[in-house]
Parts: C-alpha cells; structure tokens; sequence
C-alpha cells in the first residue's frame, strides 16, 4: 500500500499547497508550463515544501520521461545513458537531481552541455541557497526558484483532501499539533498522520505525541529559514559580536543543519570579511571544515564555536573580496590586455629576475598601469603594506 505522502501527493499545480507566488495562475512559472516551454530550474527550500512534488507536474505536463536521481550517488555514465536513451526523440526528458548542492563542481560542469545544447530539461532540488553552491555557468543557464516554507493556512485544503478520502475528521487540537511538530514540512506532517490514524483512527492527540514527543527542527520555520539564520550568524560575526554570533550557531546546530554546511560558511567568511587583515582566520576555519568532517556531532559543535569565537573576534577587512571582483568587473567592461613580451614563456626577452637584483626590480607586469587592490591598513595588512613598501625601495 502507498503511503500517505504518495497517496495525497499534488497531481497538478492547482493542487499545490502554499508556493502561491510560483504556482497560481498569474505567474511566470505557471505561464511557461502551460506553454510547455520550461527553462532548466533549480528549486531551492527547506525539506517538505514540494520542490520534488512540482518537478514531477512539470514533467507530466511535458509529457516527458521522469528520471530522479540523487546527487550524492549520481554518476556521469548514468546521465550519459539517458540522455543517450532519448538522443532523437522529440520530447526531451526531465532529469531531476535532489540534493544538488551536493554535486562537485567537476559533476556541475558535465550537466553545461546536456543544458546548453537542451538534451534534457533539467531540475535541481536543494535547501541550500544555489547562489552559493551552483557554479555561475550553472545559473546562468537556468532560472532559480524559492520554494517558501509551507503556512499554517496553507494546509487547510490538505487536511480537507485526507478527510474526504479517509472518511475521518481531524479535530482543531489534531490538526495544530500535526502542524507545529512538523515545521513547515509537509511529508514529516503525513508521515506522523499516517501511522497516527493506523494507531487511532480518531487521531488523538495523545497517539500523536507519543509518535513525536517534540517538534521536528531543521533550521526552518515559517520566519526563520536556515538561509535567514546563515545570514543572521555571517552579520553577527562581521559585527565582531561573539555572543550573538555564538546564538546563531546554537540554533543551526540545534535545527538540525550539518556541520559542513556552516563550516563552509565560515571558511567563506575568514577570506571575504577577514582576509589578510588576520590571515590565520582562514586556516583556522579551512581546519575546522576538515576537522567536522572527520568528526561530526556532538563534538564538531565545539570545534566550530571555537572558530566563530576567533573570527568574531578578529580584525575585519574586505580588500582582497573588492580587489577580485574590481579585477573581473575590469575584464566584463574592458578588451584583455596584451601579455607584455618580457614575461610570456618560454621566450623571455628583456625579462629582469627579480632575485638577480636582490629580490626586486622595476618593470612593468601590465600592458597599463591598473588599481584593484586598496589595502585598509587593517591588522596584518599593515604589515603586508609595509613589507611592500620596503620591496619596492
């Protein structure tokens, strides 16, 4: 037998719960499906809120084949195989791969040409934010959509489509504790509801306690999403505040989020807003990322207080974040510069080595003179300016 999650699943977008700002008729998304003319997508949300439930009404309004794959056990001669499998056919298959963030950025670079050349139509599922996990070539090739964590209201009609099909009646004190033990989640919500009414069939609420003695927590709720306290705990260590940022972290780590999840946010953070103004703020977070991944819960939990603390604590400077991206913004606006001959290899003529010269001689290294990097004088970036300064005289 189906469970509940199969039984009550949406069959078409009118009977989606909640995500009103992708699925209703007004909108975008709901146009294009109804033209059967889908972009690649990347569904991003927390767990539960139907991202896997809408990729499969795109598929069957596209009349197209469903794969479902999973990101941490895909291989690249299984997407070969199927793309393979419909090479001539004239509707295109939707692949779709949960857990995207997952993919390595080698496994990100085998879907571009499936994705530019339109093999397939392909959807990602995530509830990691894709801004950050995504290779850029990967989003510019698609479009990214939120899914919001699922409203109290917004189960209403559910509840109608169980009692209608079951024959039962959900009472107020059933149905406010199916909602708030399950954060938002909408199969966490069914599953409890299933083997509730197995157990009792009147649904008590004691049955459903004792199924779940406390509210599920992943990080998500219908304020606070773990992207929102992400970016609450980054904010509080940019403002050198180490107790709130320690708050933050208690609450990702008692939501549920990896620890690798907010390991790479740190390491992230040491190099954006710390740089060279503490460069060891860098090592520290790259060991922690190492270490958590080695060790886990509960004890990761202390390996990673111990370097919001450092970096809470340690002097903030954004140089080398606004240097590369001044870098990239000059080559987006500007033709390349031609390689001055001295320094193309292997024919080096008129190049100076510098160590011939006693560590440093005047040259040029561009074809014009350019500014990107403005150190801030901040902690250890003094002494690098200063290190500079004596190179150079």
């Amino acid at each position: 037998m189906e469970n509940f999650a199969s039984i009550f699943r949406p069959l078409s977008l009118d009977e989606v719960i909640g995500q009103k700002h992708l699925v209703s008729p007004h909108t975008p998304f709901y146009k294009l499906l109804k033209q059967k003319s889908m972009p690649h997508c990347f569904f991003y949300g927390p767990a539960g809120c139907g991202k896997t439930t809408v990729a499969k009404i795109v598929s069957q309004q596209l009349d197209s084949t469903f794969y479902s794959l999973d990101a941490t056990s895909i291989k690249v001669e299984e997407m070969r195989k199927i793309l393979q499998t419909h090479r001539n056919s004239l509707i295109k298959p939707v692949i779709f791969i949960d857990e995207v963030h997952r993919l390595s950025r080698n496994q990100q670079e085998v879907l571009l040409l499936p994705m530019e050349r339109n093999d397939a139509v392909i959807i990602g599922a995530s509830t990691e934010n894709p801004y950050f996990t995504l290779t850029s070539a990967i989003r510019s090739r698609s479009m990214l959509f939120e899914f919001k964590p699922i409203e109290k209201e917004d189960f209403n009609s559910l509840f109608q489509r169980v009692e209608k099909k079951l024959g039962i009646t959900i009472h107020d004190e059933a149905r406010e504790y199916l909602i708030n033990s399950s954060s938002g989640d909408v199969r966490a919500m069914l599953n409890l509801l299933e083997f509730g009414y197995k157990v009792d069939s009147t649904l008590s609420i004691k049955t459903l306690k004792s199924l779940r003695p406390n509210a599920l927590k992943d990080g998500v709720s219908s304020s606070d999403t773990h992207y929102q306290l992400a970016s609450a705990l980054i904010k509080s260590l940019r403002g050198s505040d180490v107790d709130a940022s320690i708050y933050y972290l208690a609450r990702l780590i008692d939501g549920g989020e990896s620890a690798d999840f907010i390991a790479r946010r740190l390491v992230i953070f040491a190099s954006e807003d710390i740089g060279n103004a503490n460069p060891n703020a860098l090592n520290l977070a790259a060991s922690t990322q190492s270490a958590v991944l080695n060790i886990g819960y509960p004890e990761a939990r202390i390996i990673l207080s111990q370097c919001v603390i450092y970096l809470a604590s340690s002097p903030k400077s954004n140089s080398s974040y606004k240097a590369i991206n001044k870098a990239i913004q000059y080559l987006h606006d500007n033709p390349d510069l031609k390689i001055p001959e001295h320094l193309k290899s292997p024919l080096n003529k008129g190049y100076k080595y510098p160590h011939d010269f006693g560590g440093f001689v005047k040259q040029s290294y561009l074809e014009y003179d350019l500014k990107f990097y403005e150190s801030l004088e901040i902690g250890f970036e003094k002494t690098l300016s200063e290190w500079v300064k004596k190179i150079r005289s």
